[in-house]
């Protein structure tokens, strides 16, 4: 199946969850990162169970140091 994460296209296995799509685009998630899901934000201890589904579309917004 496809989704669209901030306006790339990925292929990705049925039954993703938000978890796996960030170990399968090798986001390193210890900290910084938040995801939103058709433009609702998943908060990240519901990431492993968040599933995906066809043509959803992910935004992955990462905090950046600097002032």
């Amino acid at each position: 199946m496809e989704v669209l994460v901030n306006n790339k296209l990925y292929a990705v296995q049925p039954e993703t969850t938000v978890a796996t799509l960030l170990q399968f685009i090798q986001l390193p998630t210890t900290r910084g990162i938040a995801v939103a899901v058709n433009r609702r934000v998943v908060p990240r201890p519901d990431w492993p169970a968040t599933m995906l589904c066809p043509s959803d579309q992910v935004m992955i917004i990462q905090a950046t140091q600097g002032g």
